[in-house]
Order: structure tokens, then sequence, then C-alpha cells
């Protein structure tokens, strides 16, 4: 059986999503050095060097959050028909931590877009949130506009126009003047890679596109310099003369990293590794500057164009860091999918049908699997192949007595996360969920088949690693289809998912197929339970670190589970996934100062909730939040006291809320902007306390 034909715009939207990954992943870790220490220590960023440092190859970066969150603003809304600066501008309040996330927050007046921040968290809307003439020259043309915009380029294959409008728009939020033009500029180029394959031809089509004269002059140096030389480190010499960070102010200029862009591609021509080892080893913003080198590429080469090796050790993964945790650990294939969507939605067409959440459909796609960094002992062979047939297909040869482990993450592997940009996730997988699998075996197999168990990796309180097993299947040639409800661990976060091979009957080997993994709906049954503090100077373990938190502070507490304390209004601290529905959540709650906290459910990022609240010490009320108003849904006076527990639970079911204290239910409303989304805790101005947390799926979740 063949893999379905991928449509080649498809498969090149893909192939700039990776090939941005891949270009921000090489750069990142001399991101910030000077040029000679990169020449000292690399001579030239020819490959992943995480490791000659100490890193992790997958870690939280601003490029990635920054483009591929910022991009939801067109996925997550019904009114994108319209698009303007207004709109990016709420997405930015409703998915941004303040001081946490995707931006890097070096202060007013210095960073661009923590500046653009604080305009829009004073109510100064876009595009006056970024304008030079509330911000200045300076600050409104460093590199921020170019580097988050690829997702609308990629959304508009062979349409410049669009590509540019959407860029402008979405950009404006924090940048002004040059920057955009450069932005934009460099979105016609990647729309228009769709169709040009050559570089003369691209940059041909795209001039009308620079529409600035310093943009145009800056374009033609670089062209004229890079046909003058053909050593990249001399025309490094002359953009850092000419163009270089002492030419311009502020601590990234767009002119020097725009000239980076351009040398990189003109320099690297047809060779996707030679661009952006050129993008990376330059210096000046290095993961930004072979980020766009690699989507562009990517889109225009192809996938044939991205090194095998490359593509194996990033495997697809990408850190999207968001007030959504549980969209937080994510995959090239599922990007892809989100501007896909976006883009038919976007032109009137039918949006392409929602898979699996693993379904491999691209040619070579890993989704995250590999062989299991923690499998136990002595492993047997086990080998990725990409034949052109669907799904991920495997070969393994299996020693009697032993296994092949591979597995996925699911959530955050804590061996991984580095204190570079926050990283804040919740898990995709949790117990008491049910994961089908469909796996193919060839129907011609003449050995024995293996056994297959699923299993999953989780931390235990006190922080050790644990694993919780399926039954064993033996796989049958043809079809095997499968279901694994995961047991309940106490309420400890799942980070890895996997899957164990073994040879009960005899050494064997052979290929097989994942066609496709999946869970859908809310837990039965997920619940952390309890005073779970298990010492005073632990403050962030790994069962509280599920949650993604947005209040001022959110500890484990001495005498209850948590303890929820924000002094301003919308302190939100939630988990869970765009995939849960229908669903309840309870807690028993206790406050102390304070103007009103409780349960939350469906929550779609900061401002776009649905919350059940105890407010002033007099109400009860289920109140709806979209973006910047709250409405109040049903309300009734309930005079309540401090520092006593009230036992909460807060239901959604299609478009019916209900309300109930102490096992009574006492509210209930219809409202149906939110179906779907995370849950947790909301409190303002001041402090509450919650003893427990339980997420029960209704029907089919």
């Amino acid at each position: 059986m063949a893999r379905e034909k991928i449509p080649e715009i498809h498969e090149r939207t893909y192939a700039g999503v990776l090939g941005k990954i891949i270009g921000v992943y090489l750069g990142r870790p001399v991101e910030g050095w000077p040029y000679e220490q990169i020449q000292a220590r690399f001579g030239e960023v020819d490959r992943f060097i995480h490791e000659d440092l100490g890193l992790p190859l997958i870690v939280a970066d601003d490029d990635l959050s920054g483009t591929f969150g910022f991009f939801r603003a067109l996925t997550d809304r019904d009114d994108c028909q319209e698009i303007h600066p207004a709109l990016f501008g709420e997405h930015w309040l409703n998915t941004i931590i303040e001081d946490r996330t995707i931006l890097w927050w070096g202060g007013l007046g210095r960073s661009t877009e923590h500046t653009a921040y604080h305009r829009l968290k004073e109510g100064i809307p876009a595009p006056q949130s970024g304008s030079q003439v509330l911000n200045g020259f300076t600050l409104a043309t460093q590199i921020g506009a170019q580097i988050f915009t690829d997702g609308y380029a990629l959304m508009s294959p062979g349409d410049p126009e669009q590509a540019t409008a959407l860029i402008r728009a979405a950009a404006a939020v924090s940048h002004d003047g040059i920057a955009l033009d450069c932005a934009a500029y460099l979105g016609a180029l990647q729309a228009l890679a769709f169709q040009h394959r050559h570089l003369d031809a691209l940059f041909a089509a795209a001039e009308p596109f620079a529409q600035n004269d310093d943009l145009r002059r800056l374009v033609d140096e670089v062209r004229e310099v890079c046909q003058r030389e053909d050593d990249w480190r001399v025309v490094r010499e002359w953009i850092q003369e000419h163009h270089g960070y002492g030419v311009y102010h502020g601590p990234c200029p767009i002119q020097t990293n725009h000239a980076a862009v351009l040398a990189a591609l003109w320099l690297g021509g047809d060779d996707f590794t030679r661009s952006v080892t050129i993008a990376a080893s330059a210096g000046w913003d290095t993961d930004c500057n072979a980020g766009s080198v690699g989507c562009l590429n990517g889109i225009r080469l192809g996938l044939a164009a991205l090194p095998p090796s490359w593509r194996a050790q990033v495997a697809d993964r990408l850190l999207v860091v968001t007030a959504e945790g549980g969209r937080c650990i994510r995959d090239a294939v599922l990007e892809t999918r989100d501007i896909l969507r976006a883009s038919a939605a976007f032109r009137g067409g039918a949006t392409p049908q929602q898979p699996a959440r693993f379904a491999f459909e691209f040619p070579g796609a890993r989704q995250g699997f590999a062989p299991c960094p923690y499998a136990p002992g002595t492993q047997s062979e086990i080998q990725f192949l990409d034949d052109g047939q669907p799904g991920l297909s495997l070969r393994y040869s299996l020693s009697e007595g032993q296994s092949a482990h591979l597995s996925t993450p699911v959530f955050l592997d804590f061996d991984e996360v580095i204190d570079h940009f926050g990283t804040h996730a919740s898990p995709t997988l949790y117990p008491t969920q049910e994961v089908h699998f469909a796996v193919q075996v060839p129907e011609t197999a003449a050995n024995a088949q293996p056994t297959m168990q699923p299993y999953a990796l989780y931390y235990d309180a006190d922080d050790a690693r644990c694993e919780l097993w399926g039954e064993m299947i033996a796989l049958q040639p043809g079809l095997n289809e499968c279901r694994w409800r995961i047991p309940a661990n106490g309420g400890m976060p799942l980070f890895r998912l996997g899957l164990a091979l073994g040879a009960p009957e005899g050494p064997t080997s052979g290929e097989l197929r994942l066609l496709r993994i999946d869970w859908n709906g809310a837990p039965q049954d997920f619940h952390q339970q309890g005073m779970m503090m298990t010492s005073i100077w632990n403050l962030q373990p790994h069962w509280l670190r599920a949650w993604v938190s947005a209040a001022r502070d959110f500890a484990p507490d001495f005498a209850d589970t948590y303890c929820v304390s924000h002094r301003e209004e919308n302190g939100l601290v939630t988990l869970g996934t765009r995939e849960w529905r229908n669903y309840a959540v309870e807690s028993r709650l206790r406050f102390s100062l304070h103007d009103a906290g409780g349960l939350v459910l469906r929550a779609q990022g900061l401002r776009r909730y649905y919350a059940a609240m105890l407010r002033d010490g007099k109400r009860l009320s289920i109140c709806a939040r979209q973006d910047g108003r709250t409405q109040i849904l049903a309300e009734m006076p309930f005079p309540y006291e401090t520092e006593r527990h009230y036992r909460m639970r807060f239901s959604a079911e299609g478009d019916r809320l209900t309300l109930s204290l102490a096992g009574q239910t006492l509210l209930g409303a219809r409202d149906d902007r939110f179906d779907c989304g995370g849950a947790g805790f909301l409190v303002e101005r001041g402090t509450m306390l919650a003893d427990g947390f339980r997420v029960c799926a209704i029907g089919d979740g």
C-alpha cells in the first residue's frame, strides 16, 4: 500500500516549517556570541553543536514560539477574514504570559516586543502599540518583525500580496518603518519560493515588494557584493563595515540581519546546508537568520534538500511556549496542518480533515518518535525507514529476551529544559485517557511476529522516574488495532508515550508501520489530591510543573494542595488541551484576602475561558471572558466566609454550564462561544488555597 500522494504545495509547506526549525536549532547555541568567538571555537556551524556546549537540542526559543504561537491568531478565531493589526494585538494579550513566555523581556524602551506588550496592556491597540510615533525609530526598527512572520508566507503559496498584507498587519503590533518593509519583502520571497526555484527568478519576482528606498539599496548592495565575492567571510566583513551593528542603533537592528539573510541565500545557492551554515556562522542574530533562511530554502528546494541526519536528530520536534500549555509539545507535522487549515479557511475553501495526532503523513515524518532514551538494559536494533509507505515505517531486529523501545514526548523532559527562555508546558496526554494504536504488519511476513506493549513514563512525587505498562499484544500480519486506557498514577504528569517490541519466540526481524496513534476528550478521572509538598525548598516539583501559571505566585501548600496568589485581576493557572470538550472540574477552595476566585474550564489562553467564581464575600457567578470583555452569564447572592473550604464543581456539556457547591447545583447557564480547552484556577487581587483538583470526562469528553 503506497502512501497517498501529498500535494506538492503541502509537502513544500512542511519543508518550510521543518527548515525553519532546523535553522533555529543550528544557530541557537551561538546566539549572542561575538563573531570572533564563533570562528575561534567552530569556524563554521555546519552541524548541531549543542552537545559541544553541554546543551539539549530541543529547547524553548522565541523564534519558534513567536512564529507559531502568534500565527494562531488566524487559527483560533472566526473573524479572520478581515485582518487588522488590532486582532494580532489581542492575540498577544491572550497568548503571552507577562515576564515569562515568548519575548525577550529586556525592559520598556530597550526590548521592542516588551515595550509593545506594555502598550497593549495599557490599552493602546495595534498598530499604535508598535509605532515609531510612540516608541521611537530605534525600537520600531529591530529584527522582531522579520522573525515571527514565516507562517503567513507559508499559508500564502504563490500569493505574495496576501503574505505581505498579513505580515504587515501582524508585525505592526510591535514594529514600524523599514522593519515592516524588510519583513514583508522576506515574506514575499517565501511566498514566491513555492513557484520559483531559481534565485534570479525569485528575486526578480519579489522586486515590486521592496517598497522602501533604503531597503532597495540594501538588497542591491548585498546582491552586488555576493556576485563579486564567493567567500562568505569576505561578504560578512563587508556587511559589518557598511551595515553592521555599529552603523545602526539598538540591540538587534533589522538592516544588519536582513543583509545577513540575503547574503546567506545568495552565497548558499541551491545548497540548503550551505545556506543555513553561513547564516548560523556569521554572527549577529544567528538563530533568527538561520531560521529565516531555512524556511525559505525549505520551501524553494523541498524536502529532498534537507539533510537526513539533521531531520533525524530534530525528529520534527519543537516547543511552542505560550499561555496554553497543552499546545507546547509540538512537531512540524502539527504546525503544517494548522497552516494548511488556516490557508484553506482564509481563502474560503474546505478545510482539510483532521487526521490522528500521529499520522506521519509527510515523507520521513517522525513526529518526535525516536529510540527511547530511557529504555532499560541492552536494546535490540530498530531503524526508521522512509520507503514511501503510509505511516512511520520501522525495521526491527530482535534478539531473544531483548526488546526495542521507541517513544515520543507528551510533556517536557526536564533533563532537556534550560533557563534560556521560560519553558512552560502541560502534558498532551493524561492518566485515564484512552490511546488508540493502528499498526500494519506486512501480509507476506515470513518470520514470527513481534509482540507490542504500550507504555508511558512519568516522575512520581519524589521525582523518581516510573513506568506504566499496557497489555502485551501479539501482532499479526495485516492491520492491528488496539486501545490502552492509561491507569491512574496519583496525578503525576506523563512525559513520554512509547511502544516496546519484543521477541518471545526467539530472534526475529522484519518491518512494520505505525499508521496512527491518537487520543481524544478529557481524562476519565485525573486528579491531584492532598498535601503533596515533600520539601519546603522544592516549590517546583514535577507534578506542579504540569500547570501553566500566569498568576504571580503558584506553589504547593503546607496544608492544601495548591496556593494561588495574584495582585491584579486574571490570575489564571491551567492545564489540559484543546481536545478537552465535555467535562467537570472540582476542588475544595479556601480564600484569604481576595476580590474573586474559583475554577475555570475550556480555557483557550489567558483571556478566553469560562469561570465559576466566588466574589467579594457575597456572590456566586458563572462568567465568560473573551478578550477584554467579561460577561456574567448567571449570578446569585451567596455570603461566604474566608478561611473555610467550599467544595466547588463546575461542568461543561455542549453549551450547558453548571455550578455546584457541596453537591448542590446552584447555577446554570448556556453559552456556545468556547467548545473546548483546558481547566484550572482563577484568583483576582488576593490568594486562594485549593485542596485537590479533579477532571472527569462527561460522555466521551
